[in-house]
């Protein structure tokens, strides 16, 4: 049995997304099957060539292989990876050096690197990989971030219910990257609202994984360009493509936590045209 798939999300562009369905929406931007037990699924996008993924090794290995459009011999040869773990604590090794990463910490691993494999827990305990990754003009060395590594804010207010922290993982001021930036944002209870207000960057392109999120809840999440948005509904551990065009932000029926991951040709965090809250059709 084959246990790495991948598929294809070509870019749409802002006049095509108008005339996108509700069914339609989900098929071109909504990643509902990133995690399944002994498997790694991958989604190739078209935009800024970021892949996005998802495994749980749960009673075997799974080494990473390269897939067809790549049209390389080793996955990473010419692409750099971000991975956070967002289950039980768990292993993952890049060319044969371990690295242990508890629930929210982060991996980068820099162009080059020929072999990484996601471990099996061998224990009660299930790690949860997720990962993004991007192409890379250099090598920068690998390094595993922890929650004291990261750059941590607290913005918004229960007032406005969007109480929320964020963690900048991999960032140009924590960790050396060509164009991934990857960060985790938790939502305080009773707070929903996320990236908001809301903006757009023409200079890179984005994805939101969003977790923590109770069995029962859902997530609604915005995109589209400012004047003419549409809304996908969520369920836990599902991720969401955000083009440059787009704006990117959600409500939730309960507090909840997302992964933010962008590629693109500009690093500063924040660079962002905002849009304000009167402004949004």
């Amino acid at each position: 049995m084959k246990y790495q798939t991948y598929k294809i999300q070509h870019a749409i562009s802002p006049r095509e997304f108008k005339t996108l369905g509700t069914n339609e929406l989900r098929e071109n931007f909504l990643m509902e099957d990133l995690f399944v037990s002994d498997q790694i699924n991958l989604h190739y996008t078209h935009y800024d060539r970021l892949i996005v993924g998802g495994c749980i090794p749960k009673t075997k290995d799974l080494a990473l292989e390269t897939i067809e459009p790549l049209k390389a011999e080793a996955f990473l040869d010419r692409r750099e990876m971000g991975i956070i773990n967002i289950g039980d604590e768990g292993e993952v090794t890049v060319d044969g050096q371990s690295f242990t990463l508890a629930n929210k910490e982060a991996l980068y691993i820099g162009k080059g690197a020929k072999i990484v494999v996601f471990k099996a827990s061998g224990s009660a305990g299930q790690p949860v990989f997720y990962f993004n990754s991007a192409p890379a003009h250099t090598n920068y060395p690998t390094k595993k971030i922890s929650e004291a590594d990261a750059e941590t804010v607290v913005i918004g207010a229960l007032s406005t219910s969007n109480l929320r922290k964020i963690r900048k993982l991999i960032v140009n001021s924590v960790v050396k990257t060509c164009q991934l930036q990857m960060g985790l944002t938790e939502l305080k209870e009773g707070s929903v609202w996320n990236t908001f207000p809301v903006h757009v960057h023409d200079r890179r392109m984005e994805v939101y994984l969003y977790f923590d999120l109770p069995k029962d809840q859902m997530v609604c999440h915005f995109l589209g360009e400012p004047q003419e948005t549409r809304h996908i509904w969520m369920k836990n551990q599902q991720a969401v493509l955000s083009p440059p065009w787009s704006i990117h932000s959600g409500a939730g029926t309960s507090n909840y936590s997302f992964i933010w991951g962008m590629a693109g040709e500009n690093l500063d965090y924040g660079d962002m045209d905002v849009v304000s809250p009167t402004d949004m059709r």
